[in-house]
Parts: C-alpha cells; sequence; structure tokens
C-alpha cells in the first residue's frame, strides 16, 4: 500500500489510478484495500455522487479510513473483510461495479507502528498480521510450518536462494527455542548468508513471511476473476502491485482476459469462450514518478496495471 507517515493519506500514483477508473457521479467503486483511504477520497473528490465500497481487513485501517472520509459520509460503506471476501457483497453482485482497486502489501503506517511486527528493526515481535483477528501470526507460522513449506516460502516468495538452508537453520533453531523476534529470524539469515545481511535481504525474508501469514497471493488469485465478473460493461479493474509474483499474476489474468481465445495451440477449432472479455489498458505497468518515489521510497517498487472490461 502506498501511505508515507509524513502523510498517511497520500495514495500512490492517486492521479493515474485516477485516469483509468474516470470516476463518474452515478458509479459504484470498490477499493479492496482502503487503508489511510488516500486512493477513495481522491475518487469521491473527482465525482459528486459516486458511491465507494471501502474495505480491508485490517480494522485500524478501516478506523483511520473511517475519519479521513468522514466528510464524503452517506457515500462510504465500510466492509471489514478479505477482499476476496468482500467481492460477494450483495450490492457487488445485484449492481455491479463501474470500477475496482487493489493496492496491495502493506502500508507504512503498518510498517511503522512496531506493535504489529511487520518491520525487521531491532527487537520487534514478529506478528505480521494483517487482520488480528486471525489465529496464526508470524510467530506461528514459523514455530509450525513444515521445513519443506518453509523453504518454499523463502524461496518463491523471497527468491532467496539459500532458501533451503535457511530453512534448516529455522527449523534448528526453533527446536529450542520458539522465534518471536525480528532478531532471531535476522540471525538465522546471518547465519546462511555468512555475512550481516542487507536491509534488502532482511526486506525480502520478512516479505515473504508476511506474505504467507496472510494468504496474500491466495486471495489476490481469487479476487481478480470475481472482480472481473463484478464489473459493469465498460468497468476498470485497476491494481498496484509491489511484489513480481503478485505481479505476474495480474499480468497473466489480464492477458488471458484480453485474448479472444485461449483454447490450446494444439486444437484445430477454438472451443473457449471466442470473444475477448476486455481489453488490458496498460501495455507494460506503469512505475510511480520519480518525484513520488523521492517523497515517497516505497512507491519505487509499485507497478500499476489496468483493464476494461468489454463494453
Amino acid at each position: 500500500m502506498s501511505e508515507s507517515r509524513a502523510d498517511y493519506h497520500a495514495p500512490v500514483m492517486g492521479k493515474e489510478v485516477l485516469s483509468f477508473l474516470e470516476p463518474s457521479d452515478s458509479g459504484l467503486y470498490f477499493d479492496g484495500t482502503v487503508g489511510g483511504g488516500g486512493h477513495s477520497r481522491m475518487i469521491l473528490k473527482a465525482c459528486e455522487g459516486c458511491r465507494i465500497i471501502a474495505v480491508d481487513r485490517d480494522e485500524q485501517a478501516l478506523n483511520e479510513a473511517r475519519s479521513a472520509l468522514a466528510p464524503f459520509s452517506g457515500r462510504v460503506r465500510f466492509v471489514h473483510r478479505r477482499f476476496d471476501d468482500a467481492v460477494r457483497d450483495p450490492e457487488v453482485q445485484d449492481r455491479g461495479l463501474n470500477g475496482a482497486l487493489l493496492d496491495l502489501g502493506v502500508s507504512s503506517h503498518q510498517l511503522d507502528d512496531e506493535s504489529r511486527g511487520f518491520a525487521f528493526r531491532r527487537g520487534v515481535t514478529l506478528d505480521m498480521r494483517m487482520d488480528q483477528t486471525q489465529d496464526v501470526d508470524a510467530i506461528r507460522f514459523l514455530a509450525e510450518a513444515d521445513e519443506e513449506v518453509l523453504y518454499e516460502v523463502f524461496r518463491d516468495l523471497g527468491e532467496e536462494r539459500n532458501a533451503k538452508r535457511l530453512a534448516r537453520e529455522v527449523a534448528k533453531r526453533r527446536s529450542s527455542e520458539a522465534m518471536t523476534t525480528s532478531d532471531q529470524l535476522v540471525a538465522a539469515l546471518s547465519v546462511v548468508l555468512q555475512r550481516p545481511p542487507t536491509s534488502q535481504d532482511k526486506a525480502r525474508i520478512f516479505q515473504a513471511v508476511r506474505i504467507a501469514v496472510n494468504g496474500e497471493l491466495d486471495a489476490l488469485q481469487n479476487a481478480l476473476p470475481a472482480l472481473r465478473d463484478a464489473l459493469v460493461d465498460g468497468g476498470v479493474l485497476v491494481v498496484l502491485s509491489y511484489h513480481s509474483l503478485e505481479d505476474r499474476m495480474v499480468k497473466n489474468a489480464f492477458r488471458d482476459w484480453s485474448k479472444s481465445c485461449v483454447c490450446p495451440p494444439e486444437l484445430p477449432v477454438c472451443r473457449c469462450r471466442g470473444h475477448a472479455l476486455g481489453e488490458t489498458l496498460t501495455r507494460k505497468p506503469l512505475k510511480a514518478p520519480d518525484a513520488e518515489t523521492i517523497r515517497n521510497p516505497r512507491a519505487r517498487s509499485a507497478r500499476l496495471r489496468a483493464w476494461r472490461r468489454a463494453a
């Protein structure tokens, strides 16, 4: 997500998001990761009569959004759910969406709040739950996940070349002492790398654990086709991603939906839907402009893709 500590409600690539959504006064829009309310605020200011379904699995974020969006009372409905579940909302299914936005990842506010356990600063208790009502936090995940699962998480989500050794080191250490703090996870990584890990090394591993704890890729995989089907004709889906696997998932989905035929090449006759479901609006992902990344360095990894449902 997008907010900087200096301006919690400043959204990443807000102008670009608006240019694709083109909010209309009669429109219904779905902000699946409302966070501090930055993107939703821009949408509501751009259209006098449009409405927002503001979704977040983080109750603290929803409280921030309620405060930020208070001037638009009556045009916003807040939903405390994971966005792939919230798409099944009766209003969404019955009325349809003119536009939808997913700003993936973790917000700067969440990272800066040490009690949430997302950061790798010294002494931080490992938690990493976006929804603090869920049972499994990072401590429990690192304690109970099979070594093979840890290996896959560090390899696939953390893109760690020494993933197998790191999984083995975590399993070894947890057998004698529970891994409860950032220092313990960083110490395991230091042993495996045989050097002090860089900030980038730590960020990749902590991000991998966070994605696993929160089931973020599963949520995205479930939500993409559900949001596509919920869009009205001409409706637009915009996704901001911050991890290569997320971006690849979005890119592949948009590409397939934009094809007129998705049959295997060996089939002599098309037996699929036979028409494109819509069009990809971003040939390549958009990146935040330099001025924005200077103001908010965490926007540097953002990738924006947009897709429009056929009219």
